[in-house]
């Protein structure tokens, strides 16, 4: 994976399924950093990838296989739950 800058703002998208054949708008949630992001999608969501979840970091967006990679990096600056 290329140079991931984790101190960058992010945006996260989380699909919100409601109703039959109807498709409604995301939950979105803004983060001060890529890492604070990414640790709430991996963590708190633990369904992030079967919800469909995506990032935004400037003109790049993430899906949710890539935000489990960067969470997973060794590059990856915060401190990870354990009991995961």
């Amino acid at each position: 994976m290329m140079a991931f800058d984790y101190n960058s703002p992010a945006e996260l998208f989380m699909p919100k399924h409601k109703g039959i054949g109807r498709r409604a708008a995301p939950h979105y949630r803004r983060f001060a950093t890529a890492g604070e992001a990414i640790r709430f999608a991996v963590e708190e969501m633990p369904a992030v990838r079967t919800l469909g979840a995506w990032m935004q970091v400037g003109e790049d967006r993430f899906n949710s296989d890539e935000i489990t990679e960067l969470y997973e990096s060794s590059e990856y600056p915060l401190q990870r739950d354990v009991s995961r």
